[in-house]
């Protein structure tokens, strides 16, 4: 069975930093491309960021050069390092075993102005 966990979520002011991480069992996130979505209020979940397998990143534009997606393989984790936040990355972040149906429950990142 296939589980993702995500931490690390909450409040934070404007130009601040926040390090989300997704735990991930049953499957091996060395192997497979990994991805983080948002859903900010009154949206529908959109992409944020890609890690392939072989470590190639992509991000989307209205994060790039602010946000860090890496991995930790000895821990089947997936991070997402968000830098100089503004209110409008207020969401809630999911981790997504990229192009599957496997999400995991979501963090609520807030950011106040």
């Amino acid at each position: 069975q296939v589980r993702l966990v995500e931490s690390g979520g909450g409040l934070v002011q404007a130009g601040g930093s926040l390090s989300l991480s997704c735990t991930v069992s049953g499957i091996n996130t060395g192997i497979r491309a990994m991805a983080w979505y948002r859903q900010r209020p009154g949206m529908q979940r959109e992409y944020v960021a890609m890690l392939t397998s072989a470590g190639d990143t992509a991000y989307a534009g209205s994060v790039k050069g602010r946000f860090t997606i890496s991995r930790d393989n000895a821990k089947n984790t997936v991070f997402l390092q968000m830098n100089s936040l503004k209110p409008e990355d207020t969401a809630v972040y999911y981790c997504n075993v990229f192009s599957t149906p496997f999400w995991g429950q979501g963090t609520q990142v807030t950011v106040s102005s």
